[in-house]
């Protein structure tokens, strides 16, 4: 799994992507479609039509990396159901999981919300 010491999001690409496409193709994806900046040290995951390969581009600091995927057999969970989802959000453990095969990400909520500290100032001691 792609590792990282620090809370990153992860952002999948709504609907098939041309995965021929290399750091600069994947870019401009992430930059004009998803709004987002490549170069923010997230994640980016994007699957092709067949649902056979995946890419995550991913700034590292230095510059930009593409990790890829090809399965064998089977496919990755279809993530554009949904007409209206240009994006998706995922925690890391949600990534980990698609790449692993997994058919519910996308579907079904696999983690819990972020985890807000309230200010525990205001609140009496007992």
């Amino acid at each position: 799994m792609i590792g990282s010491t620090r809370q990153v999001g992860v952002f999948a690409f709504g609907g098939p992507a041309d995965l021929r496409k290399g750091f600069d193709g994947l870019s401009a994806l992430v930059s004009h479609d998803l709004g987002r900046d490549p170069l923010s040290g997230d994640l980016f995951l994007f699957v092709n039509r067949s649902r056979t390969l995946a890419k995550v581009l991913l700034w590292d600091g230095t510059g930009l990396c593409i990790y890829s995927k090809r399965l064998e057999r089977g496919r990755f969970a279809c993530l554009w159901r949904a007409p209206e989802a240009g994006r998706l959000h995922l925690t890391t453990s949600e990534l980990a999981l698609f790449l692993e095969g997994s058919k519910l990400v996308g579907k079904v909520e696999l983690s819990p919300p972020v985890f807000l500290q309230k200010n525990l100032a205001n609140r009496p001691v007992l």
